[in-house]
C-alpha cells in the first residue's frame, strides 16, 4: 500500500499471516478510498515521540468539527452499518491469531509475532478491544507498553522519513495498492 501526504510517498506493507482480518480490512478500505483526503487528526511527539493517527472517516468533511476527530469509522454504504474489526494478536508457534483479548502476560507478549517497533503500523480503537473501525496509526519509536493491547497490522517500508515530518492537520491524498 502506497500513500501521498502533502506531495510525499510513504509505502505501507501490511502483514496479513499475523493480523489477517486487520490487514484485510485495511486493503479493503485502501481499495474503497475511503483515506483519501482523511487528517492525521493525532500527532504526539512531545515529550517524547509516540505516534501519529489518522484514517478517521470524518475527516474527509472539512466541515467536521475539529473536537469530534478521532471518533469516526467505517459505515459501510450498502448496509449501513459500522465495520467493527476484533482485536486480532498472532503469537510464534500458534496456527492461528487469537480474537478479543488483551494480554500484559510478558510470556505472551515475548511472543507476538509483530510488535510495536519504529513505523508499526496498528489500529486504534476506543476502550472496547472489538472497536476498531478505520483509524489507524503509526510508531514514531518502539511503544512495547502497546504491545498486546492493540493489532499492528504492518509496518512503513518506505517514507518513514515522510512520517517522522507528518504535522496534525495534514492529510493523505490517496491511498492505493501498490501492483
Amino acid at each position: 500500500v502506497w500513500g501521498e501526504v502533502s506531495r510525499a510517498a510513504v509505502t505501507v506493507e501490511v502483514n496479513g499471516d499475523a493480523a489477517p482480518l486487520t490487514a484485510g480490512n485495511f486493503v479493503d478500505l485502501v481499495r474503497r478510498g475511503t483515506y483519501d483526503g482523511t487528517m492525521f487528526h493525532r500527532v504526539i511527539r512531545e515529550p517524547v515521540p509516540f505516534v501519529v493517527q489518522g484514517g478517521d472517516p470524518l475527516s474527509s468533511d472539512r466541515a467536521t468539527p475539529l473536537n469530534q476527530l478521532g471518533t469516526g469509522n467505517f459505515v459501510d454504504p450498502q448496509t449501513g452499518l459500522v465495520r467493527m474489526i476484533p482485536l486480532e494478536l498472532r503469537f510464534d508457534g500458534e496456527d492461528v491469531p487469537r480474537y478479543s483479548r488483551v494480554t500484559s502476560n510478558p510470556s505472551e507478549l515475548d511472543r507476538l509475532t509483530v510488535r510495536h517497533e519504529r513505523g508499526a503500523v496498528a489500529m486504534a480503537r476506543s476502550q472496547a478491544p472489538d472497536s476498531a473501525s478505520a483509524q489507524f496509526y503509526v510508531d514514531l519509536r518502539t511503544l512495547q507498553e502497546l504491545d498486546g493491547r492493540y493489532a499492528v497490522f504492518g509496518r512503513v517500508v518506505d517514507g518513514l522519513d515522510v512520517v517522522d515530518s507528518i504535522e496534525q492537520g495534514d492529510r493523505i491524498t490517496t491511498a492505493r495498492l501498490k501492483d
